[in-house]
């Protein structure tokens, strides 16, 4: 009963964020939301910007969201948003878009137990091998403040900064070893971004006065997201109710940690403790990308699905699925509401403001090389250096096909591509597992 009423959210989820997605409403895929208002006002049709939805997305599809979701066992807004970015931006009508979305929810839910045991049962182990991807991820994530800081405030502050974030790290792996490093690291590199920030703008307007009222442009945009606010509320309070399930991880900095945390037979104490760990994390995550967020939201009346993501720790933190529903629905209806005010701040901080840039490239950049590294450990630990061989030669086929994989799926999928290689030279028997 529990995996069918499981089956049941996750269909109303997708759905709902397919039906977002066809009403412009909101989207997972940053990269899509500026591209909405040409479809809304005419200058683009569906066609035109369903393969642009596709093109930016299903790298990300293909790679990180199978790869993590086969690996950790937990869905993920990878695997489950951006096909439906794509599907609700393609169809026809809303009862089309909700549809397509329910049937992909589906599948993904029916299917990943099958394929899971598939890939378990093959003699060369792709899915342990992939588990190598975690430790870089979750560790070069957790710098993005960091590097944002390293593009945007001069070479002094970014001394300053990174002495303080990297012993904050030393202090804590050598005092506190029960603590979560990352999640650390992330709070502080937040603070000292948003001070420096802060401080730049504050000294800047103590020398010139600046004009807020230029926060009246978005008004039209504004309203368009609180007119949809009941379906944006809907999808919030539904992924807070999946991640309580304990069958869903918002992002990257998480879903390993719960990972952990949901294995069975570990000590609840232990469990909870890495709960509220991946929780801490996801909410710092989220905090980096709220000026990046409410900017595009305000700019194109586009909101995100997931809003600024805090509804994902919401889950984590409330056992009960119902509850989870109610408060991560409230939580993301404040957010729709609030949105005004935190332009209105921004617009008074412009360092802040052009922060989510900078928030957004280092992500970005650190995603690359940590699922760079990654995937190298994961070829080498599939097949020594024959392994890495053959994913090293995947990767710059790619790189020389002018990337028809995206720069920062490519290694996943290449050591994907690697293991069926493997498998396929074993069952010829020119390969014999490490």
């Amino acid at each position: 009963m529990d995996f069918y009423i499981q089956l049941a959210v996750v269909a109303c989820l997708t759905g709902m964020t397919a039906l977002l997605a066809h009403k412009s409403a909101a989207v997972f895929h940053d990269g899509i939301r500026p591209i909405l208002p040409q479809l809304i006002e005419g200058n683009m049709n569906r066609r035109e910007a369903g393969s642009i939805a596709f093109g930016l997305s299903i790298g990300f599809v293909a790679s990180v969201g199978i790869s993590f979701t086969l690996k950790t066992g937990l869905l993920n807004s990878w695997l489950l948003f951006l096909p439906t970015d794509i599907l609700g931006v393609l169809a026809l009508n809303g009862w089309l878009a909700f549809g397509l979305g329910a049937v992909w929810g589906i599948l993904i839910l029916t299917c990943l137990l099958p394929v899971n045991h598939l890939l378990t049962a093959l003699p060369v182990d792709v899915l342990g091998s992939l588990g190598e991807l975690s430790s870089p991820v979750v560790s070069a994530f957790a710098l993005f403040p960091l590097v944002a800081i390293f593009y945007q405030f001069g070479w002094k502050n970014s001394v300053f900064a990174a002495v303080v974030v990297l012993m904050t790290r030393v202090l804590i792996v050598r005092f506190f070893p029960h603590l979560n490093p990352e999640s650390i690291e992330i709070f502080v590199g937040m603070i000292m971004l948003l001070g420096i920030a802060i401080t730049k703008d504050s000294r800047a307007r103590a020398q010139q006065e600046h004009d807020d009222g230029g926060v009246s442009v978005f008004e039209e945009r504004t309203s368009r997201i609180i007119k949809n606010l009941p379906y944006i509320a809907i999808v919030g309070g539904l992924i807070a109710a999946v991640a309580s399930m304990k069958i869903f991880a918002g992002s990257e900095v998480s879903i390993f940690t719960l990972e952990k945390a949901y294995t069975a037979g570990l000590d609840p104490a232990q469990s909870q403790t890495l709960i509220n760990q991946a929780a801490l994390a996801e909410f710092m995550r989220g905090l980096g990308f709220v000026p990046m967020i409410a900017t595009t939201a305000l700019a194109t009346g586009v909101y995100a699905v997931a809003g600024f993501t805090f509804v994902f720790a919401i889950g984590y933190l409330i056992s009960n699925p119902l509850i989870a529903f109610l408060v991560g629905a409230v939580v993301i209806s404040i957010e729709v509401l609030l949105l005004r005010s935190i332009g209105k701040w921004l617009g008074r901080y412009p360092s802040v403001r052009n922060a989510s840039d900078n928030i957004r490239n280092a992500m970005n950049m650190l995603m690359e090389m940590a699922l760079l590294i990654g995937s190298i450990f994961a070829a080498i630990k599939m097949a020594g250096y024959t392994g890495f061989t053959i994913a090293a030669a995947i990767y710059f086929l790619n790189e020389s096909l002018g990337r028809p994989v995206q720069k920062m799926a490519s290694p996943v999928v290449a050591v994907l591509i690697t293991g069926i290689v493997l498998n396929i030279l074993y069952y010829c028997g020119l390969f014999i597992p490490v």
